[in-house]
């Protein structure tokens, strides 16, 4: 379920959802509703997400549990 990975992602990096809302240029009444699985996501927010939080947006979608972008070295 990707909306729980967003909000994980969110409160990993001690944001709150205005703050990710704003990155997004959108309210965070829609932003809440992302993380509440009540509105899609639209691929545009997360590409955006994806490259802010340096995680593939399988991972975001739950499609894999490793959170490393595609070509990205592993320490």
């Amino acid at each position: 379920m990707y909306f729980q990975r967003l909000r994980d992602l969110r409160e990993d990096h001690d944001m709150d959802q205005t703050q990710v809302a704003a990155l997004l240029h959108t309210s965070q009444t829609v932003y809440s509703r992302y993380e509440r699985g009540f509105q899609t996501i639209p691929v545009e927010h997360l590409l955006i997400l994806a490259d802010f939080y340096g995680v593939s947006t399988d991972y975001i979608l739950g499609r894999t549990n490793d959170p490393h972008m595609a070509g990205q070295s592993r320490p």
